[in-house]
């Protein structure tokens, strides 16, 4: 079976095709290419395929959905763009991809973020959006596959602009806090305070990209701030489910290993057993 993912982060979207599990095509394509060539994506699927399933890059996220079935309304849901804000910085050519691979007559579905998932509580969904896109999701799948046992585990993406958190639980994803919902980000302010947001309004889908590590007033209080803004997502997400195994990863890794350091470090460490991604234990 020849399959193909794609993972739309903020630096870069990467495509990556599998044949019976392995490696076999990828490709990184920098925020400034799909902007100014939306078809870029679509044309490397077809050389590189063909394709049984691709998994397309799905934003907010959809209940599972072949992208040929999308109507356009569904489409601006995986954005949530406003239509005054089309083409804003930081979601690029997106909106324009999706729309080519909906139009391509590849065999792409898009995928449900965090908060479409039945396994999530109504109550952990009221007054949210963002509980964890759907690349997040796909991060957190993987733990769920890997983890061995049914005791809850902790699963963190630290990316490029945005820190996400997910909870495993009795085997299933039950929580999460999204970039825009829960801690501080290298580039991302996290949660917003509901005052702030008044006085800044209207506010800009750029906004969400402000407010993090990069515009601290000064380096240190920056990392101060990533550190016990984690710290208190993290051990509240902790305490509610009782974990103790947390799973981490994300490009955050290998730009600034220090300010992931940082960050777990002020966890519990009689409470907690730090994972990073590449050692998920096997499932037994």
């Amino acid at each position: 079976m020849r399959v193909a993912g794609c993972d739309p982060g903020t630096s870069s979207l990467d495509v990556l095709a599998l044949e019976d599990g392995r490696v076999v095509a990828q490709v990184r394509i920098e925020p400034d290419e799909l902007r100014a060539d939306p078809t870029r994506p679509v044309r490397w699927l077809r050389e590189a395929g063909p394709f049984d399933l691709i998994a397309g890059p799905s934003g907010y996220g959809l209940p599972l959905v072949r992208a040929a079935d999308c109507t356009d309304a569904q489409l601006d849901l995986m954005a949530l763009v406003r239509p005054d804000e089309r083409g804003a910085k930081g979601v690029g050519g997106f909106s324009a991809l999706l729309r080519e691979l909906r139009a391509s007559g590849l065999p792409v579905v898009f995928l449900p973020g965090v908060i479409h998932l039945p396994t999530v509580p109504v109550h952990r969904k009221l007054n949210k959006i963002d509980l964890g896109t759907a690349d997040k999701l796909c991060v957190a799948a993987l733990a769920l596959a890997q983890h061995a046992g049914t005791e809850p585990a902790l699963v963190v993406e630290f990316g490029s602009a945005f820190t996400a958190l997910v909870v495993l639980k009795d085997r299933q994803i039950v929580d999460g806090l999204g970039g825009t919902s829960g801690s501080v980000g290298p580039r991302s302010g996290g949660a917003w305070d509901g005052e702030t947001a008044y006085l800044l309004a209207p506010l800009q889908k750029a906004d969400l990209f402000r407010g993090g590590v990069a515009d601290a007033p000064d380096p240190e209080a920056g990392r101060a701030l990533f550190r016990e803004s984690f710290g208190k997502s993290a051990c509240g997400l902790l305490n509610v489910h009782g974990v103790r195994d947390v799973y981490y990863g994300g490009s955050l890794l290998r730009s600034d290993p220090d300010l992931v350091r940082l960050a777990l470090g002020g966890l519990p460490s009689d409470r907690v057993r730090l994972h990073p991604r590449a050692t998920f234990p096997a499932r037994g």
